[in-house]
């Protein structure tokens, strides 16, 4: 990958700072909490990897796919990440998540930035950390978390043409909207979409829908 696109892509991300949480206001995900207001419980911080292999025959996405004995989002294909810890920083709770589910060192990886905040309808308020990553850079899956770890091309998740817009009716009748891009044999939806989309909006300055 050229100099030129690693400064491209940092020069569009948040730099690594701390910020205050805050709730986004864009419908990206169904299980996005829109109706987040006063009495509202606290959002929980969480993180997670965005990591981009900087393979010679351009950019591909680094993800998983869910151990199918987790209790919750079994299967679904997902970034490593989770809570941030306290007195850790977003990047290093996506790192050290990283580590613990597919043996990814911190040491190799180039930390670009953060991308735009992603609020869960379970209260949790993810942080997008986005890095650069080695081509062929040894990974282990965790199994008691991850079935599989697998690259997507950078430029397919970037295209708005494969960001397919979904919906789910609910018991109660509403309809919730979520993002789904299908690549090969593998749905990525939900809250990994609507990141993705997120970090196409971010980079791309093209509108959510």
């Amino acid at each position: 990958m050229s100099a030129e696109l690693r400064a491209w892509i940092t020069e569009r991300l948040d730099p690594l700072a701390l910020r205050p949480l805050e709730t986004p206001t864009a419908p990206v995900d169904f299980d996005t909490n829109l109706q987040a207001g006063p009495g509202a419980p606290p959002s929980i911080p969480a993180a997670v990897l965005i990591g981009l292999v900087e393979r010679d025959d351009g950019l591909t996405v680094l993800l998983t796919r869910r151990a199918d004995t987790l209790r919750k989002h079994t299967g679904q294909v997902a970034f490593p990440g989770g809570r941030i810890e306290a007195g850790e920083t977003p990047w290093e709770a996506a790192l050290r998540e990283a580590n613990e589910e597919i043996g990814l060192d911190p040491a190799v990886v180039s930390l670009a930035g953060l991308s735009a905040p992603f609020a869960l309808g379970t209260g949790f308020l993810v942080t997008p950390v986005v890095g650069f990553v080695p081509p062929d850079t040894p990974l282990v899956a965790n199994p008691a978390e991850v079935a599989e770890i697998f690259e997507t091309p950078f430029g397919f998740l970037m295209d708005p043409a494969n960001h397919e817009r979904r919906y789910i009716d609910l018991p109660d009748g509403d309809r919730r909207w979520f993002y789904a891009m299908s690549h090969q044999d593998r749905l990525i939806w939900g809250a990994t979409a609507g990141m993705l989309r997120q970090l196409y909006d971010r980079l791309y300055g093209g509108p959510l829908a």
